[in-house]
């Protein structure tokens, strides 16, 4: 940080998690995804979008074949099969969805 020059911060927040179709066999989950900085780089200062893993997805391969050798953070696992409750897998996919995006 440079004295007397603010510096810049970006937050991003994975929330809000809705079930959509749910009991049926094309049943999905998407999030909502919460941007807010101070960077002079957007001219947005805050947005939000909703986003399904899939979509999560298709990033993480869109960053792998421009990376190079930067390593690109992992995605939280893809389960069809639920262990425990619904609301506790949906949960502890919002929070590494959350953990890629801050990577």
């Amino acid at each position: 940080p440079i004295p007397g020059i603010p510096q810049e911060l970006t937050t991003v927040r994975v929330q809000d998690p809705r079930v959509h179709n749910e009991g049926s066999w094309n049943s999905y989950v998407d999030y909502k995804i919460f941007l807010h900085t101070n960077s002079r780089a957007f001219t947005a200062k805050t947005s939000c979008v909703r986003r399904r893993y899939r979509e999560f997805a298709w990033l993480r391969r869109q960053l792998q074949r421009n990376a190079g050798l930067v390593p690109v953070p992992e995605l939280p696992g893809k389960s069809g099969f639920f262990v425990g409750s619904t609301d506790e897998f949906i949960e502890r996919r919002r929070q590494g969805l959350q953990q890629f995006l801050e990577r």
